[in-house]
């Protein structure tokens, strides 16, 4: 590594504890399914702010307001409980190049899942927990998302897989946000299957950046393999919870342009 490995974990340890907080939750994404408090609610909220994770975070967060707006701001609910009639209002949401077609799809998918599934855990584990990296989980949420046989093909650049050699950072973080538990009250921690030490880092630009300056990403480009190199330097720090740095990468990025 470029610099000393315990002054790297001693700056990050501090980062973390810097921005790992409540006062965290306004500015960014997670403030959405922190507007609910049933489990549901948390997941399906927590994984449209997660898709919708791109571009500048104040546009992201109005537009998961007015989406779950559209939703009666009860997503369980309306999720099982919508009828045709309902989706005409979902006509024109758009956020960057994900549009009414993607959304449609995604709540005729959830409508089909949750009407025999308790939780979306299991969306990535597998109903007999038989996938047991998260590599092998994340391709199994995308495959399982696109088996409805209306899928459309465009929706699929939206909901990223390894299979695609994609870091999937959107998927990462929204894992972060279900199962590391701590008693910071950012992360939720509401599923059990997968422990926080499974977790693979989320790679946006920021966090990126920051860890190729510290030595913790030496391959080229960006892609599922980086974003596990990253993970893998982390354990060293933490082998119980590596992807809690990355509150301390995106800080070092974003807030203090490191």
């Amino acid at each position: 590594m470029k610099q000393d490995i315990a002054a790297i974990k001693a700056l990050l340890d501090d980062r973390v504890e810097k921005y790992n907080q409540p006062s965290f939750i306004p500015n960014d994404p997670v403030s959405i399914p922190h507007r609910f408090t049933k489990k549901q609610d948390i997941e399906i909220s927590g994984f449209f702010a997660a898709i919708l994770a791109w571009g500048q975070r104040k546009t992201i967060i109005n537009n998961c307001i007015k989406l779950m707006d559209l939703m009666d701001n009860a997503p369980h609910d309306f999720i099982l409980h919508h009828q045709e009639q309902d989706l005409p209002r979902f006509l024109g949401f758009k956020h960057r190049t994900f549009n009414d077609t993607d959304l449609l799809y995604l709540l005729h998918f959830f409508q089909w899942y949750y009407s025999r599934h308790e939780s979306l855990e299991t969306a990535f584990t597998g109903e007999q927990n038989q996938y047991h990296t998260q590599k092998g989980r994340l391709m199994h949420f995308h495959d399982l998302v696109f088996s409805l046989e209306d899928a459309p093909q465009r929706t699929r650049k939206h909901i990223a897989t390894p299979a695609r050699k994609s870091a999937c950072k959107r998927l990462n973080m929204y894992l972060r946000w279900m199962v590391r538990q701590d008693n910071n009250g950012v992360d939720f921690g509401l599923w059990h299957t997968m422990k926080p030490a499974d977790l693979v880092c989320p790679c946006d630009v920021h966090v990126e950046r920051v860890a190729r300056k510290l030595g913790l990403i030496t391959r080229k480009g960006m892609d599922w393999d980086t974003a596990e190199e990253l993970t893998d330097h982390l354990r060293a720090f933490d082998p119980t919870d590596p992807v809690k740095y990355d509150y301390a990468l995106f800080g070092l990025g974003i807030e203090e342009k490191f």
